[in-house]
């Protein structure tokens, strides 16, 4: 279907004369409201209103008239020009080279106004062009001398104010504010009527085309420029919309923003003016003229009147995206925003947005798609209902507002047949849910949309923004995502998932079985040393001393780090931590190390407890090749610390099945013992080691 702009309505046909079929056609139309006057070649003016229903743009499709009253002027030559000024219910009328003041309903001359002679031209304006209140302006121009005066129209009388000579005569003029357009045989100027200055803007041909001057609004005029150039020129001389290029047959032109309306011989074209694009041609023959009205335009042939409406705005962005002429759509939008608000800009810029979105997004346009959906402030929903599976995380409240002939197909049929293109639309949705997540897009669908995103990285084996997602905050439901998990054997990040819902025991069980090898999960290298950080930074004590042997028993060495690597300020009970360290003596070791070294305990016990593990530990490696490193350390211990027991440990050593160790260690406590033994030493660790026992 052809984008339509405008629609085309008859309003009125004349009949002829069966004697004066040429006489009595239409030469010039004026319109006000429901009043329609139409001037004739044979001068006479005939009044026409409209039907009750219908307002002055002619809107309705079936628009009806009735007969008012004609006025015969008397000579047979042609009414050039009507203009109404509403104001004083004046019908201005230019014919025979005068002009003339009827009433706009009785038609009667208005017997105050005197007929202003010798006129070729003349326009009205708001404006009054002086300071007296009342009045509106008026500008003719002199059919003997190369002249323009400045009149100003009161109720029951004008007067010319001002004249404005010129080196040509005018050929066309229209007025806007106190600037006055005018073509001349060979050039356009403009002319300040307030100071009488003038300035060339540029030449024409009016031998190859047709001399064209009309006011385009907001302080423009709109000229029939060289090499067929409409040219849109500001009152101030500057242009600052680009020429459209037209045909070199347009007879007459109007400006219905955003629109520009030109007549040729066979048609009426329409073209916009945001990107200068013819977008719709009217058929109408034999076209002599248009006339603006509120919503639109009239434009007549000698025997017909045409009502052309503006389409409402928001039905024509509509079409425009229903075409899938998205840029055209949003270029129309913008571009209309600043001249005529709408109300509903925002709303309809956004569903526009949208729409055109979708667009892209059938056309695997992923990266402008994104960008329309976030500035549309698309709900997410929208795009997660297309989704086969993905879109099952949607509650049963929630429902579509966008039309699904606008929406367009879903993903099904793809889903089922390309699974590779379909995985780009996973991707996409990906790339989308992160953008607008945490943002006021997000806020209504916060659920769904972390839910979705859980699905997808698990569909896609997106392990690191799976893991991303939930380790930390998030919204993701856990009757719905526990079972995704389960499902793609993701079972490092369910348990992630668990423990940022606050459920410690269930995420700690979940990673002890892929350590144990209940699940097999790759995703985490190191699970076990997973666990065994967690519980050295988890808050709830009870847990840890749930799974603390658990750790203990499957490496000591690291599982020693629950205990050791805890924050400082939420340490555990030391004799409690002793206790279960008895029957892990690596564990036992390395705690004590802890408590003395790190933490700079000078408890006794504690420093009694490590020589004694040592000595232990020693025990247990005799079938070692190299014990000097357990020697080294309890040699050391009982150099430096001042605050074991000798004689608590030497009574410990005598009954020491291996009589070698206890020699040593007997030996090395009477050494640490003697103060003579310890003076006779010195300091630097060589001297030490070369006056050790082994």
């Amino acid at each position: 279907m052809a984008f339509k702009a405008f629609i085309k309505t008859h309003v009125y046909t004349k009949q002829e004369a069966s004697k004066a079929k040429d006489r009595s056609s239409i030469q010039c139309l004026e319109c006000y409201d429901r009043n329609v006057y139409i001037g004739t070649k044979n001068a006479t003016v005939q009044h026409l209103i409209l039907s009750s229903g219908t307002n002055g743009d002619m809107s309705p499709e079936q628009i009806t008239t009735r007969d008012g009253r004609t006025k015969k002027l008397g000579s047979n030559n042609p009414i050039v020009q009507l203009r109404a000024v509403p104001l004083f219910n004046h019908l201005l009328v230019l014919w025979d080279r005068s002009i003339i003041a009827l009433n706009m309903f009785s038609l009667d001359p208005v017997p105050t106004l005197k007929k202003i002679q010798h006129v070729s031209l003349f326009e009205v304006s708001e404006s009054s062009f002086t300071d007296r209140g009342g009045c509106v302006g008026m500008v003719t121009s002199s059919s003997r001398r190369k002249v323009i005066h400045i009149h100003t129209v009161g109720v029951d009388r004008w007067e010319v104010v001002k004249e404005v000579p010129l080196l040509q005569d005018p050929w066309a003029l229209a007025v806007d504010g106190t600037i006055v357009c005018l073509a001349t045989c060979d050039r356009y100027l403009l002319c300040d009527v307030e100071t009488g200055r003038g300035e060339e803007l540029f030449p024409h041909d009016h031998s190859r085309q047709r001399i064209i001057v009309t006011s385009a609004g907001r302080g423009e005029f709109l000229l029939n420029g060289p090499e067929s150039l409409g040219m849109f020129v500001m009152k101030t001389g500057t242009c600052q919309c680009p020429p459209l290029q037209w045909s070199p047959d347009v007879l007459a032109a109007k400006v219905c923003f955003p629109y520009i309306l030109t007549v040729q011989p066979h048609a009426l074209l329409i073209y916009s003016m945001l990107d200068q694009q013819c977008k719709q041609t009217v058929s109408v023959h034999g076209a002599k003229g248009l006339l603006s009205t509120p919503g639109g335009v009239v434009v007549f042939t000698e025997r017909d009147i045409f009502s052309l409406r503006l389409v409402p705005l928001e039905e024509q962005i509509q079409a425009l995206v229903g075409q899938e002429k998205v840029e055209e759509a949003l270029l129309l939008l913008n571009g209309v925003q600043s001249h005529r608000p709408l109300d509903s800009y925002k709303d309809l810029q956004k569903t526009i947005t949208c729409l055109a979105g979708f667009v892209h997004f059938y056309q695997e346009g992923f990266s402008e798609a994104k960008d329309l959906f976030i500035k549309g402030e698309l709900d997410p929903r929208e795009i997660l209902l297309l989704y086969p599976d993905i879109g099952t995380c949607l509650s049963e409240d929630f429902h579509s507002q966008l039309d699904q002939e606008n929406r367009g197909r879903d993903l099904q049929l793809l889903w089922q047949k390309d699974r590779n293109t379909f995985h780009h639309y996973l991707t996409f949705l990906g790339d989308f849910l992160r953008a607008v997540r945490g943002t006021e897009q997000d806020l209504k669908c916060s659920t769904e949309v972390d839910c979705a995103l859980l699905r997808l990285y698990a569909e896609l084996g997106d392990t690191e923004n799976l893991q991303q997602l939930v380790i930390f905050p998030n919204e993701c439901r856990l009757e719905y995502c526990v079972p995704v998990l389960e499902q793609y054997k993701r079972f490092f990040a369910l348990g992630s998932l668990y423990q940022s819902h606050g459920k410690q025991t269930d995420a700690l069980e979940t990673w002890v079985k892929i350590a144990d090898g209940s699940h097999k999960d790759s995703s985490c290298s190191d699970v076990y040393g997973h666990i065994v950080w967690t519980l050295s930074q988890l808050d709830d004590k009870e847990t840890v001393w749930k799974f603390a042997d658990w750790t203990l028993q499957r490496n000591q060495e690291i599982g020693v780090q629950l205990f050791t690597k805890r924050p400082r300020e939420d340490r555990l009970e030391t004799q409690d931590v002793l206790v279960l360290l008895e029957k892990h003596l690596l564990a036992l070791v390395l705690y004590l190390e802890f408590l003395i070294h790190d933490l700079t305990s000078e408890e006794e016990s504690h420093h009694n407890r490590l020589a004694l593990a040592y000595v232990t530990q020693m025990l247990q490696e005799e079938e070692e090749a190299d014990l000097r490193p357990t020697r080294g350390k309890l040699q050391h211990l009982l150099w430096e610390s001042k605050f074991y027991d000798v004689s608590t440990l030497y009574g410990v050593c005598m009954p020491c099945q291996n009589i070698n160790h206890c020699r040593i260690t007997q030996k090395l406590l009477l050494q640490s013992f003697s103060p003579h033994f310890r003076e006779s030493q010195v300091d630097s660790p060589a001297q030490r080691e070369s006056h050790s026992p082994w």
